[in-house]
C-alpha cells in the first residue's frame, strides 16, 4: 500500500513537473510569438510608413516629370520659332547680298555714265573757250568794221549807209554772238538785242513746267529710274517729274536720292514695262 503510494506520488511529481515544463515550454512559445509579433507590427508599420512615403515621392515624381515635359514642349516650341527666325534671317540675308550686288552694279554704271558725263563736260568746256576765243576775235573784226564804215560814212558824198547789226545766225545759238555786217539803208534792220532775245527763248533748257532732262537707266527689279539731273540743277527729294515719250504722258516719278549729276526717281511697279532709256522728263511745279 505505501509503495503504491509512493509509485503513485512520483508519477504524479513527474506529471506536474512535465505540466510545468510543458506550460514554461508554451509560454516561452508565446512570449517568443508575441515578440515576434510586436517586430512583424512593427516591420509592418514602418513599411507602411515607407510606402506612404514612396507614394509621396511618386506623386511628387510625377508632377515633376508633368513639368518638365511641359518645359520640353516649351523648348521645342522655342526650338521651332528660333528655326523660323534663323531661316528668315537666312533669306533676308541672301534678299540683302542680293540687292548689295546690284547696288555694287548699279553704282559701277553710274560711275562709268558719271566719267562719260565729265569727259562730255570737260569736252563741252573746252568747246566753250574756243568759242569764247572765236567771241573775241569777231568783237575786234567788229570793231575794225564799224571804225571802217565811219570812215566810209564821213568820206562818202550823197551816200547813206546803214547801221551795222549782229546777225545772231553767224555763230552757234547758245553763244548769241554775231559778226556785224552792214545793210543798206533802206533795208529792214532787225536789233541785235530782239535776235538774241529770240535765239535765247530757241535754247532755254527749262519748259514752263520746270526742268527737262532724260532717263538715263531703268531697273525693273527695284522700279526706279535715273536721270540725268542732279543736285547741281538743284533737284532736291521728294520732286516728281513726268515722263513723256513723243509728247504723250507715261507716267510719274518721285526723286529719292539726288547725286551731283543725277538722280534715283521710284515709279510704280505697273510703269516698268513701260518706262524706257531716253524717255524724256519733266518737272512739275509744287
Amino acid at each position: 500500500m505505501y509503495r503504491k503510494g509512493a509509485i503513485l506520488l512520483i508519477v504524479l511529481i513527474v506529471l506536474v513537473t512535465i505540466s510545468l515544463v510543458l506550460t514554461a515550454g508554451i509560454f516561452y512559445l508565446y512570449q517568443n510569438e508575441h515578440t515576434q509579433n510586436l517586430k512583424l507590427q512593427e516591420q509592418l508599420v514602418e513599411l507602411d510608413s515607407r510606402q506612404r512615403l514612396t507614394a509621396k515621392q511618386l506623386e511628387e515624381s510625377r508632377k515633376t516629370a508633368t513639368d518638365l515635359e511641359l518645359k520640353l514642349q516649351e523648348a521645342k516650341s522655342s526650338m521651332n520659332s528660333l528655326a523660323a527666325e534663323l531661316a528668315a534671317e537666312k533669306s533676308a540675308h541672301a534678299e540683302t547680298s542680293n540687292k548689295l550686288e546690284q547696288f555694287k552694279a548699279d553704282l559701277s554704271k553710274q560711275k562709268s555714265l558719271r566719267e562719260d558725263l565729265e569727259s562730255r563736260l570737260n569736252l563741252v568746256q573746252e568747246d566753250s573757250k574756243q568759242v569764247k576765243e572765236q567771241i573775241k576775235i569777231m568783237q575786234q573784226q567788229k570793231v575794225t568794221l564799224e571804225e571802217k564804215i565811219k570812215d566810209l560814212e564821213s568820206g562818202a558824198a550823197g551816200v547813206e549807209l546803214g547801221k551795222v547789226v549782229v546777225n545772231p545766225e553767224v555763230l552757234p545759238p547758245s553763244n548769241n554772238v554775231a559778226l556785224a555786217q552792214p545793210k543798206v539803208a533802206n533795208e529792214k534792220v532787225i536789233a541785235p538785242e530782239a535776235k538774241a532775245a529770240k535765239v535765247a527763248k530757241k535754247e532755254q533748257p527749262f519748259s514752263a513746267k520746270g526742268l527737262e532732262g532724260n532717263v538715263m537707266i531703268v531697273n525693273k527689279e527695284f522700279n526706279f529710274a535715273v536721270i540725268n539731273l542732279g543736285s547741281k540743277d538743284k533737284v532736291n527729294v521728294g520732286d516728281e517729274f513726268l515722263v513723256t515719250r513723243a509728247g504723250k504722258p507715261i507716267g510719274d516719278l518721285k526723286v529719292e536720292k539726288v547725286h551731283e549729276f543725277m538722280s534715283a526717281a521710284g515709279f510704280d511697279a505697273q510703269l516698268k514695262d513701260v518706262i524706257k532709256e531716253n524717255d524724256k522728263v519733266t518737272q512739275k511745279k509744287k
